[in-house]
């Protein structure tokens, strides 16, 4: 599984979607790079493949960072690469 994890401005908290195969997760990668590299801004809406029913919608505006990783069985519960922060 991989997950394509979003930091927005003024948000602390990352938003986060699922791909099960690595060529899917890196082609969203690359569809969320290439809205922030336009420069204007429009709305981006991503889907998870882990969680059906989870959808977000972003204002490409609004994103700082985006990051894909594999999610582990060795990363553990809360502790995450990249944007997490440490409590």
């Amino acid at each position: 599984m991989y997950v394509i994890e979003l930091a927005l401005k003024l948000s602390p908290f990352p938003l986060s979607v699922q791909r099960k195969e690595l060529e899917e997760a890196k082609a969203l990668y690359q569809k969320v790079r290439q809205q922030m590299e336009k420069g204007h801004p429009t709305l981006l809406e991503l889907t998870c493949e882990k969680v059906e029913d989870k959808k977000i919608t972003v204002l490409t505006a609004d994103l700082q960072a985006v990051q894909i990783y594999e999610k582990t069985a060795s990363i553990g519960g809360n502790k995450r690469p990249g944007f997490s922060f440490d409590t």
